[in-house]
């Protein structure tokens, strides 16, 4: 028990001490933890109070540097208002003295315009006396001269005036004269040296073809074979190629006769081979035939192609190749249409790029501008309305469809190429040999030129000479002197061009001169 209660007393005494010894500790924990807090707190007060300080120093140094600036701002201002207002006060003393001296010219000018009023009146009143005083004058002088001359006012204006005229129409003539000259020989050799480069570099044929289709028959016994038992077989040839033959008296030849070109071909074709054959009937005929249209399709394909390869243009639509090939059966004047669409676009294109413009435009309008006549015969119309609804119909360039429309004159030239291409068409119809006119035309034409010069005033006689290419005129030298010759020349050709048409030009020779002739007895 004792032992019990020992164990229990030192237990008790023990936590005693414990706690006694754990109060000491936590309080001396408690103490230096608050000696460290009020520490804090103190460092932490001094820390703001410097922070507070230096704000505040920092707050004062901006405060007067920003007063400071604004003083400065409006120290600048104040002397800037002061220049602008010192400014406003000179320009108004400027603008009240201008005022001033202006009011002054005012006054200075009104009196000056009442002065020049008054003098203005005067002159006009001297003017109008003087005009009369010259009237009088006038009248009394033209008066005295008409008495003298003894001629009229009037008459004497008309001599005046026909004086005047005649002298007016002399220099004229010689200025005429002397630009006409001048300007020929600048074209002329120009137009020399572009034409006749041109041409040589075309090199084509200058036959004339014929457009009689003739079949050569071996002998006059074939002409029978021809026809046949009660004419069977050359009704079957006729109704085949729609051409119709002529059987007549002449020897071992037959006359193929039709209108259309290509049908024509096409029925030589066919009797030619039915001749070598020997088998001429119905049944053999139209076989023929059916062979001569392949073949002459073919050449006609062929031939549009060569002649486009032969120009250089290409692009063409398929069609208008075809047409191109069938103007090889056509002929104008007996001249080859296909050749001389060829010819045209090679003179064309050789002008063209002499003179720097569209070569190949002028080429390929050339080329299609006789287009038309290749269907002439089955559309009605010009061959340049029909070759234009063409060109239009396989979309053909504007430009193209312009040059080749204006190669007649039909339609207005809208470009240099057009031009081009009507000068190259007559290039190509008026060389010699290119074409032939018939007798009846030839002397028609022939008259009709002498008909306008011999009525031409003060022309005594006119010889057309040189195929109808000059035309040479003699004039009246009683009406007509040597310095009217050059005007009476020049309405020569005005009218020839308007009155008369033809290839080429025609030169119109005026000669002038005076005989006299006396016998000795």
């Amino acid at each position: 028990m004792l032992i019990l209660g020992a164990a229990a007393a030192a237990l008790l005494i023990g936590i005693l001490l414990g706690y006694i010894i754990r109060k000491s500790v936590s309080e001396k924990t408690i103490g230096s933890a608050e000696q460290r807090a009020q520490n804090i707190v103190l460092d932490a007060e001094n820390q703001a109070e410097t922070i507070k300080k230096e704000i505040t120093i920092e707050a004062k140094e901006e405060a007067h540097k920003m007063r400071t600036e604004a003083e400065r701002d409006a120290r600048e201002r104040r002397n800037e208002v002061n220049r602008l207002e010192k400014r406003f006060l000179a320009k108004e003393e400027s603008i009240d003295r201008k005022l001033e001296n202006l009011e002054k010219k005012e006054d200075s000018l009104t009196g000056r315009e009442r002065a020049l009023s008054s003098r203005e009146r005067e002159f006009e009143e001297y003017v109008s006396e003087r005009k009369e005083e010259m009237d009088k004058f006038i009248d009394r002088q033209t008066e005295e001269l008409e008495r003298i001359s003894g001629l009229t006012s009037d008459e004497a204006r008309e001599i005046l005036l026909s004086n005047v005229e005649k002298e007016v129409r002399h220099d004229a003539s010689i200025m005429i004269k002397d630009i006409e000259s001048k300007a020929k020989e600048e074209a002329d050799k120009k137009a020399k040296e572009i034409i006749v480069g041109a041409i040589q570099r075309c090199a084509a044929d200058q036959v004339a073809e014929s457009t009689v289709s003739v079949v050569n028959l071996p002998n006059d016994d074939m002409k029978g074979r021809i026809i046949g038992r009660e004419g069977r077989n050359i009704r079957a040839i006729e109704t085949a190629t729609g051409v119709d033959l002529i059987i007549d008296d002449t020897p071992e030849a037959v006359i193929l006769s039709c209108f259309d070109p290509v049908r024509r071909e096409i029925a030589r074709i066919t009797l030619e081979k039915l001749i070598v054959d020997g088998r001429i009937h119905p049944a053999r005929i139209e076989e023929t035939v059916a062979k001569a249209e392949r073949e002459v399709n073919a050449s006609i394909k062929e031939a549009g192609e060569q002649a486009t390869f032969d120009v250089g243009i290409h692009n063409l639509h398929p069609e208008l190749v075809r047409l191109l090939g069938r103007l090889k059966y056509r002929t104008s004047y007996g001249q080859n249409v296909l050749q001389h669409s060829v010819e045209v676009a090679q003179l064309s294109g050789l002008m063209a790029s002499e003179l720097g413009l569209d070569t190949k435009l002028a080429k390929r309008a050339g080329l299609l501008h006789d287009i038309g006549k290749s269907v002439d015969h089955e559309v009605e119309g010009t061959h340049v309305d029909i070759g234009i609804d063409l060109l239009i119909k396989y979309k053909e360039p504007e430009n193209v469809i312009d040059a080749m429309a204006a190669h007649h004159g039909d339609y207005e030239a809208k470009s240099p190429e057009a031009v081009l291409i009507a000068a190259a068409d007559a290039l190509s119809a008026a060389r010699p040999g290119a074409r032939r006119e018939t007798l009846e035309n030839y002397i028609q034409r022939l008259q009709k030129l002498e008909e306008i010069a011999n009525t031409t005033p003060g022309v005594e006689k006119s010889y057309a000479i040189q195929a109808g290419r000059e035309i040479r005129v003699i004039a009246k030298p009683d009406e007509k002197s040597d310095n009217e010759i050059p005007l009476l020349a020049r309405e020569i050709s005005k009218k020839i061009e308007s009155e008369l048409q033809y290839p080429g030009q025609i030169k119109v020779n005026v000669i002038r001169e005076t005989r006299a002739v006396d016998y000795a007895k």
